[in-house]
């Protein structure tokens, strides 16, 4: 039986419980049949079962159609580790859901963006860019080679995994630089593609893994489920992470320091800083 998540402390080592979120725009398995056969539980349910082998974290789902698209203040609070899948509704995820992730990855949640997902509100944010690519639907073999066999994420895989049909991504990936990269994809077309990226924006890291598709069952191949364990672990906070509170944000104060760590004389001329109409 899983401890409930009020009895866990947020921040702890990595050998701790860790409080995983799994959102999922969830529209393409309610709408075509294909797609649901693939997925019967939705994406997120898929994901769900197979990290469910992993006693080490405590797991809970959200979609596009719940209240607060499921992400709540109170459960983000909570929350380790974002994994975020969407597609086809990226333009229907609120804005103010959006700022209350950024803001809980710049105080150090963990966020982990699959697939389609580059093109999502949250990744462009945190990216600060449009995260465009070149895209083709043509049932590929995926070549994903290891970068890095060093990096925590690609623990127990080979010099490379295979997808046996997967939708093609291309470069130019119009994203920063990033800190790591851990994956480079080949297809059988001949496109190349940066499919594992590492980064860091405030107190968060941010992992990029692009294998998964709605139309094939890429999320069943056991070195993509390996891919998925590893870096959960790996954005999740670490045992020294310190809160940053975003005090603006939360409407605690201005973060104005109205006391000087020692004494000064005041000088100069101060200016009201409240706008008003």
């Amino acid at each position: 039986t899983r401890n409930s998540w009020s009895q866990i402390p947020r921040w702890k080592s990595k050998v701790a419980m860790v409080n995983v979120v799994i959102w999922n725009e969830f529209v393409h398995e309610q709408e075509d049949e294909h797609v649901k056969s693939i997925y019967p539980k939705g994406i997120h349910g898929c994901i769900k079962e197979f990290l469910s082998d992993d006693k080490s974290l405590n797991i809970k789902t959200a979609t596009l159609e719940e209240k607060d698209h499921g992400l709540s203040e109170e459960l983000l609070d909570k929350t380790d580790v974002l994994i975020w899948w969407g597609h086809k509704a990226h333009k229907l995820v609120e804005d103010k859901i959006v700022d209350r992730v950024q803001q809980r990855v710049l105080e150090g949640m963990g966020l982990l963006v699959l697939h389609s997902g580059h093109h999502s509100k949250i990744f462009k944010r945190m990216m600060g860019t449009t995260a465009n690519i070149r895209w083709a639907e043509r049932g590929e073999m995926e070549r994903v080679w290891v970068c890095n066999p060093g990096h925590p994420i690609a623990e127990g895989l080979g010099e490379y995994f295979e997808i046996e049909m997967t939708e093609m991504y291309g470069e130019p990936f119009q994203v920063p630089a990033p800190d790591e990269t851990v994956f480079v994809s080949w297809f059988e077309g001949g496109e190349v593609f940066r499919s594992g990226l590492c980064y860091k924006r405030g107190n968060g890291k941010i992992f990029y893994f692009r294998p998964g598709h709605e139309s094939y069952p890429v999320y069943y191949n056991k070195d993509v489920q390996r891919v998925i364990k590893n870096s959960i672990h790996w954005v999740c906070p670490e045992k020294t992470s310190g809160l940053w509170i975003d005090r603006i944000a939360k409407g605690i104060d201005n973060m104005e320091r109205k006391d000087p760590v020692q004494p000064i004389e005041v000088k100069g001329y101060q200016v009201d800083h409240n706008y008003k109409k």
